[in-house]
This record gives C-alpha cells, structure tokens and sequence, in this order.
C-alpha cells in the first residue's frame, strides 16, 4: 500500500523529503500502520468500514484538506455511495458555517475555568438534518457529531458526549477507536499539509518573515448559545442520566485552573481496561510494560493495534536524536500546540519536560502563562520560529506555509529539523484530542 502521507502530501517514494522522513523510519512505518490499523483493519471489530470512511471523509472536510476528504470519500463510495453522498451534504453545511467565521479560527472552545475565560472562542456547533439521520443512521450521526467535536472543539469535550455515543449503540470499545481515528486524522492531514508546503517553499527565502506572526484565535467574543447548542446540550444531559455509571463524571474532583509545570493526574471517563484483565496484545500494545499501570493507556488499549501503532509513532518523534531537532525545542513544539488546543494535561507535562531539557523554566513558563494569543515573543528566533510553526499547524483549519517554512530556515534549521517540528506539533493534535475526549485532569496535592 502507497505511504498515505506522502500521498496527501503529493510526495514522490524516494523523493528527498521521503528520504528525510526515513531518518524517523518507525514513526513513518506506524503512521502507516496507524492508517490501517483504524482504517483498514482486517477485523473491523464492531466499528464498520462504512462508519470509519465516513467519519474520515468528514473530519478531512472540517480541516480543510480536499485531497484527504476525496480520498476518503472515494473509499466510502465504495462501501455506500448514498452514504457518500450524504456525507458531502453535510460537510456543505458543516464549511459553509465555518466560513461565515472566517476571521475566527477553531480550536473553538469555552473555558471553565474562570482565571482563563479571557480565552474562550466561541464556535459553530453540527446539528444533523432529520433527513441525514434517516440515511445515515442514528449511531453514524453520532459518531460525526462526535467527529466534529473533535476536529473543532476539542476543549469542549464532556463526560455527556461520550454518553450521547453509548446511547446511540456505541460501546466503550467502539468509542475508543472513534476517538484514536478521529485524533489519528487530525495528525495525518496536519504532517501532509506541513509536508506539502516544505516541498513546495522555495529553497532560498523569497519576502522577509515579519518579527511577529499572529496567533490570535478571535478571542472569547460574545457567546451566544443558539436553540441547536441548546437542545443539543439537554440531549446530552438525558443521555448522561439514561447510561448511569458507564460513564464517570468525577462531581468532587480537584481540577486545575491555569497551564502549570507537572502537578497533574488524568481521569477516565469511560472505563479503562482492569489492569488484571488485560490480553497479552494489549500488553504488548503498551510497548512499556510499566503503562499497565497508567489508567489513560489502558482505556486506549481497547483498540491494541491503535496504541501499538501510535506509541511508536511518538516515541521515534520525540526520542530519537540521531540526528534532527534538539529535544527542548520537540518538546516546545508539543507545548505550543497542546497551550492553543488547551489540553492542560499535555501542556503541563510536555512544558516541564522543555524546561529538563533546556534549563529555561522562565521562558517556558511566560509561554503557559501568557498563552499563544499575545502578541509577545520568547525573544530567541529557533523557539519562536517552532512555536509559531506549531501554532499554525495547530489552527483549525491550518494555516502552516511557505511563510512558516521561511521562518524555521532563517532561523538555521534545515529541512530535517523542520519535518522534527511538524511531526511534534501535528502528534500533539492527535494526543491532545485524545486526552480532552476520554476524560480530564486532575490537580494532584
């Protein structure tokens, strides 16, 4: 099977950039496993190649790539043609709303915590039309609800939209691989379009890169909750009473206001995997063994081939220092874009591991306290350049372009440290997604 990256990507096999992808050959080779892992299993296991292609072809849609939603369609053309065909139906409504928006990039979200409400954006919220639910089904429009959630709204993820999808026929096992698929997209169409514009940028930099590139997502606005988010939110409330002790919503948990340095737990929502009861796949699809212990990776071990896939794919990026990107500046990366996608988990352990790694407590702690929507810099041209790089990757839809591209060379990394960077900041929309879908963090005494 052709790399699908590099197929997004428009990227030739042995083409120079492929070859720089091969210094990274496990997270190149699990990024493909994850693909077929969550795409193309040989056993589906209760989540259908129809549910699959469609929430695929849709979640490329909301992020913007043509090219990864037509190849997604075309296999869920394959599986279901009125099935396709509804689908680009509602992507229509789906864009057309973000477009009305334009100037407001996602990741949308409303934060709770009121030391960070200042941060809040709101955003469009995907309300099927009756006649979709009649052609697609009730359990697949839940699960492109869930997959707009995702894509979109990240940081709002609550314990009642997990109980939406186990009303509407998904189970804890199901959920898990909707949400690894869901993140998983989120990952590979981030790489191809950072991919595409490096092969694209010109290799001697054209108009100069300004001193301060813009991260504001819109800011938190008026948030005006219409009688879709409304109804919405109460179909949500019924369905968290309707499935009890399925799903934990934690009423008494110690949960952190502000992006910190190291401090805080993660809590499931939905049942992980007893630690006792554990296949000998699962164990293996922990890689480490101590992760038995780890209650977020043994909720992911409900899909083993997933986690396999993408324990390897994050330990190639972020581990291997054969040659590449510094560690400090790879662990920025995934700072930055778990700051803008306000993942409090990633950002708390992935800042304090910058910090082991650099010796730069202040600085990194200026980047959790002042978040990614200022208009102040780091002051040091390498971490500002990755920063800005991961933010516009991160953006929803992503911004990244030959301007980012310029910005990361002017300032000494070659085309290897730039694949280094986008590959931290794009896995960070994948794990992010995961962390903020599946439960929360918990402030640890």
């Amino acid at each position: 099977m052709a790399d699908i990256i590099n197929l997004l990507a428009g990227i030739a096999t042995n083409d120079p950039l492929d070859e720089l992808r091969d210094h990274r050959a496990q997270a190149k080779e699990n990024a493909q496993l994850s693909f077929e892992a969550l795409l193309e299993p040989e056993d589906p296991r209760g989540v259908s190649y129809r549910e699959r292609y469609a929430v695929a072809a849709f979640t490329a849609g909301l992020l913007g790539s043509d090219r990864a939603e037509e190849f997604y369609r075309d296999l869920l053309r394959d599986e279901d043609e009125t099935a396709s065909w509804a689908v680009a139906e509602l992507l229509d409504e789906a864009v057309l709303a973000l477009d009305s928006r334009a100037e407001v990039r996602g990741p949308y979200g409303i934060v709770e915590s009121a030391a960070l409400s200042a941060e809040s954006v709101p955003g469009p919220w995907f309300t099927a039309d009756a006649q979709s639910r009649q052609t697609l089904g009730s359990r697949l429009i839940a699960g492109l609800e869930f997959a707009h959630l995702l894509a979109l709204h990240p940081r709002d993820a609550r314990p009642a939209h997990l109980a939406l999808l186990l009303e509407s026929g998904w189970d804890e096992d199901g959920i898990v691989t909707l949400a690894q698929l869901v993140s998983f997209l989120n990952f590979q169409i981030r790489i191809s379009t950072g991919l595409a514009a490096l092969a694209h940028a010109p290799i001697a930099a054209g108009a100069p890169v300004p001193d301060s590139l813009p991260r504001d997502t819109g800011g938190a606005g008026n948030a005006v909750v219409n009688e879709d988010e409304a109804a919405a939110s109460a179909r949500a409330s019924a369905a968290l009473t309707a499935v009890g002790d399925r799903v934990n919503t934690y009423p008494h948990l110690a949960r952190p206001t502000l992006f910190q340095q190291s401090g805080l737990g993660w809590v499931p929502w939905i049942a992980p995997v007893a630690e006792v009861e554990l296949t000998e796949t699962q164990r293996d699809s922990l890689i480490e063994a101590g992760r038995a212990k780890n209650p977020y990776f043994r909720l992911l071990a409900r899909d083993p081939a997933a986690l396999r896939a993408r324990t390897l794919t994050d330990l190639d990026i972020f581990f291997n220092t054969t040659d590449g990107l510094g560690r400090a500046e790879r662990e920025l990366a995934a700072t930055a874009a778990s700051r803008l996608n306000g993942c409090l988990f990633c950002a708390s352990i992935h800042s304090d591991r910058a910090t082991e790694e650099s010796g730069r407590r202040e600085l990194v702690q200026r980047l959790l306290d002042e978040g990614i929507g200022t208009k102040s810099r780091l002051g040091d041209q390498v971490w500002d350049a990755v920063v800005d790089a991961s933010v516009a990757l991160t953006l929803t839809p992503q911004v990244f372009g030959a301007r980012h591209v310029e910005q990361l060379r002017a300032a000494g990394l070659d085309d290897g440290d730039i694949i280094d960077a986008l590959n931290c900041a794009a896995f960070f929309n994948w794990a992010n997604r995961l962390m903020l879908s599946l439960g929360e963090p918990e402030q640890l005494k």
